[in-house]
Protein backbone atom coordinates (compact mmCIF):
# COMPACT_ATOMS: atom_id res chain seq x y z
CA UNK A 1 0.00 0.00 0.00
CA UNK A 2 1.51 3.31 -0.64
CA UNK A 3 0.88 6.49 1.44
CA UNK A 4 -0.03 9.92 0.00
CA UNK A 5 3.59 11.22 0.61
CA UNK A 6 4.22 8.60 -2.80
CA UNK A 7 1.39 9.85 -5.06
CA UNK A 8 2.62 13.49 -3.96
CA UNK A 9 3.90 14.33 -7.61
CA UNK A 10 5.48 17.58 -8.35
CA UNK A 11 4.86 18.98 -11.83
CA UNK A 12 7.78 21.44 -10.99
CA UNK A 13 10.70 20.71 -13.53
CA UNK A 14 14.30 21.27 -12.29
CA UNK A 15 15.88 25.01 -13.05
CA UNK A 16 19.42 25.99 -12.87
CA UNK A 17 21.20 27.98 -14.98
CA UNK A 18 18.12 28.40 -17.16
CA UNK A 19 17.92 24.96 -18.55
CA UNK A 20 14.54 23.21 -16.94
CA UNK A 21 14.06 19.14 -17.26
CA UNK A 22 10.45 19.08 -18.73
CA UNK A 23 9.32 16.23 -16.65
CA UNK A 24 7.55 13.70 -18.38
CA UNK A 25 4.94 12.66 -15.58
CA UNK A 26 3.03 9.71 -17.25
CA UNK A 27 6.11 8.27 -17.81
CA UNK A 28 7.35 9.14 -14.56
CA UNK A 29 4.13 8.39 -12.67
CA UNK A 30 4.63 4.85 -14.75
CA UNK A 31 8.16 4.45 -13.71
CA UNK A 32 7.37 4.75 -9.75
CA UNK A 33 4.38 2.56 -9.74
CA UNK A 34 6.56 -0.10 -11.15
CA UNK A 35 9.30 0.65 -8.72
CA UNK A 36 6.81 0.57 -5.30
CA UNK A 37 5.25 -2.16 -6.81
CA UNK A 38 6.58 -5.61 -4.88
CA UNK A 39 6.96 -7.92 -7.61
CA UNK A 40 8.34 -5.97 -10.54
CA UNK A 41 10.83 -3.92 -8.09
CA UNK A 42 12.02 -7.97 -6.94
CA UNK A 43 12.19 -7.93 -10.41
CA UNK A 44 14.06 -5.15 -11.13
CA UNK A 45 16.52 -5.80 -8.68
CA UNK A 46 16.99 -9.22 -9.08
CA UNK A 47 17.81 -8.92 -12.98
CA UNK A 48 19.74 -5.74 -12.55
CA UNK A 49 21.53 -5.63 -9.12
CA UNK A 50 21.32 -8.94 -7.68
CA UNK A 51 23.19 -8.20 -5.27
CA UNK A 52 20.48 -5.34 -3.81
CA UNK A 53 18.05 -8.27 -4.46
CA UNK A 54 20.11 -10.89 -1.75
CA UNK A 55 20.71 -7.98 0.86
CA UNK A 56 17.17 -7.00 0.76
CA UNK A 57 16.89 -3.94 -0.62
CA UNK A 58 13.73 -1.88 -0.98
CA UNK A 59 12.81 0.83 -2.29
CA UNK A 60 9.89 2.15 -0.10
CA UNK A 61 9.16 5.95 -1.74
CA UNK A 62 10.37 7.55 -5.12
CA UNK A 63 8.93 11.14 -6.14
CA UNK A 64 9.67 13.94 -7.67
CA UNK A 65 11.98 14.86 -4.21
CA UNK A 66 13.34 12.40 -2.53
CA UNK A 67 13.63 8.24 -3.06
CA UNK A 68 14.38 5.90 0.39
CA UNK A 69 16.11 3.13 0.05
CA UNK A 70 15.77 0.62 3.35
CA UNK A 71 17.69 -2.34 4.03
CA UNK A 72 17.71 -4.99 6.88
CA UNK A 73 20.08 -5.83 9.98
CA UNK A 74 20.63 -9.67 9.31
CA UNK A 75 23.37 -12.11 8.11
CA UNK A 76 23.02 -11.29 4.61
CA UNK A 77 24.55 -7.29 4.76
CA UNK A 78 26.06 -7.85 7.99
CA UNK A 79 29.77 -8.03 8.96
CA UNK A 80 32.07 -10.07 11.58
CA UNK A 81 31.52 -7.17 13.74
CA UNK A 82 28.10 -7.44 14.21
CA UNK A 83 26.98 -3.98 12.22
CA UNK A 84 25.65 -3.59 8.43
CA UNK A 85 28.88 -3.87 6.40
CA UNK A 86 29.75 -0.65 4.63
CA UNK A 87 29.62 -2.24 1.08
CA UNK A 88 25.77 -2.64 1.33
CA UNK A 89 25.29 0.63 3.12
CA UNK A 90 27.10 1.99 0.04
CA UNK A 91 24.99 0.21 -2.09
CA UNK A 92 21.45 0.83 -0.62
CA UNK A 93 22.81 4.62 -0.69
CA UNK A 94 23.94 4.56 -4.18
CA UNK A 95 20.37 3.27 -5.59
CA UNK A 96 18.15 6.07 -3.76
CA UNK A 97 20.45 8.59 -5.37
CA UNK A 98 20.45 6.27 -8.74
CA UNK A 99 16.48 5.22 -9.21
CA UNK A 100 16.37 9.19 -8.78
CA UNK A 101 18.38 9.46 -11.88
CA UNK A 102 16.53 6.80 -13.55
CA UNK A 103 13.09 8.96 -12.59
CA UNK A 104 14.01 11.83 -14.01
CA UNK A 105 15.32 10.08 -17.80
CA UNK A 106 11.41 8.59 -17.74
CA UNK A 107 10.71 9.68 -21.46
CA UNK A 108 13.86 11.72 -22.31
CA UNK A 109 16.22 11.48 -25.24
CA UNK A 110 18.81 8.58 -24.24
CA UNK A 111 21.33 9.95 -21.65
CA UNK A 112 24.10 7.62 -20.21
CA UNK A 113 24.63 7.56 -16.44
CA UNK A 114 27.66 6.77 -14.26
CA UNK A 115 29.04 7.10 -10.83
CA UNK A 116 31.95 8.32 -11.13
CA UNK A 117 33.20 9.31 -7.52
CA UNK A 118 31.78 8.40 -4.15
CA UNK A 119 32.46 9.13 -0.45
CA UNK A 120 31.77 8.32 2.88
CA UNK A 121 31.14 9.55 6.36
CA UNK A 122 30.47 6.76 9.07
CA UNK A 123 29.09 8.28 12.16
CA UNK A 124 27.25 4.87 14.08
CA UNK A 125 27.43 1.12 13.64
CA UNK A 126 24.44 -0.01 11.84
CA UNK A 127 22.84 -2.48 13.98
CA UNK A 128 19.23 -2.50 12.48
CA UNK A 129 17.03 -1.90 10.00
CA UNK A 130 18.44 1.02 7.83
CA UNK A 131 17.22 4.12 5.50
CA UNK A 132 19.02 6.12 2.92
CA UNK A 133 17.50 8.66 1.84
CA UNK A 134 18.29 11.26 -1.32
CA UNK A 135 16.46 14.38 -1.24
CA UNK A 136 18.20 16.34 -4.32
CA UNK A 137 16.49 15.38 -7.29
CA UNK A 138 16.32 18.96 -8.39
CA UNK A 139 20.52 18.85 -8.67
CA UNK A 140 20.19 15.39 -10.56
CA UNK A 141 17.24 17.00 -13.00
CA UNK A 142 19.55 20.28 -13.64
CA UNK A 143 22.30 18.21 -14.88
CA UNK A 144 20.17 15.82 -17.09
CA UNK A 145 18.38 19.28 -18.77
CA UNK A 146 21.87 20.44 -19.11
CA UNK A 147 23.14 17.05 -20.42
CA UNK A 148 20.30 17.33 -23.02
CA UNK A 149 20.30 20.79 -24.28
CA UNK A 150 24.30 21.25 -24.42
CA UNK A 151 25.09 17.78 -25.48
CA UNK A 152 27.40 17.91 -22.67
CA UNK A 153 28.67 15.88 -20.32
CA UNK A 154 27.51 17.04 -16.51
CA UNK A 155 28.56 15.95 -13.26
CA UNK A 156 26.32 16.47 -9.90
CA UNK A 157 27.16 15.36 -6.39
CA UNK A 158 24.08 13.91 -4.38
CA UNK A 159 24.09 12.90 -0.37
CA UNK A 160 21.92 9.97 0.62
CA UNK A 161 21.84 10.11 4.65
CA UNK A 162 21.22 6.89 6.73
CA UNK A 163 19.10 6.62 9.39
CA UNK A 164 18.56 3.71 11.79
CA UNK A 165 14.52 2.69 12.31
CA UNK A 166 15.24 4.28 15.82
CA UNK A 167 16.17 7.57 14.41
CA UNK A 168 19.79 7.34 14.98
CA UNK A 169 22.11 8.56 12.20
CA UNK A 170 25.06 5.93 11.07
CA UNK A 171 26.32 7.40 7.33
CA UNK A 172 26.34 10.01 4.58
CA UNK A 173 27.62 9.31 1.43
CA UNK A 174 28.64 11.56 -1.48
CA UNK A 175 27.48 10.27 -5.12
CA UNK A 176 28.70 11.95 -7.74
CA UNK A 177 27.15 11.40 -11.13
CA UNK A 178 28.37 11.89 -14.97
CA UNK A 179 24.98 12.28 -17.03
CA UNK A 180 26.30 12.98 -20.81
CA UNK A 181 23.62 12.55 -23.85
CA UNK A 182 23.82 9.88 -26.05
CA UNK A 183 24.31 10.92 -29.73
CA UNK A 184 21.75 11.11 -32.11
CA UNK A 185 21.59 8.58 -34.85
Amino acid sequence: MMSNENTNISSEAAAVSGHKLALNMPAIEKYRKSMLGWFKQRLFLLAKLPSAWFMGFRIKSITTESCEVTMPYGWRSQNPFKSIYFAAQMGAAELSTGALAMLGLQGQPPVSMLVSEARAEFTKKATKRTSFVCKDADKIFTAIAETLATGEGRTVTVESVGTQEDGVEVARFYFTWSFKAKAKQ
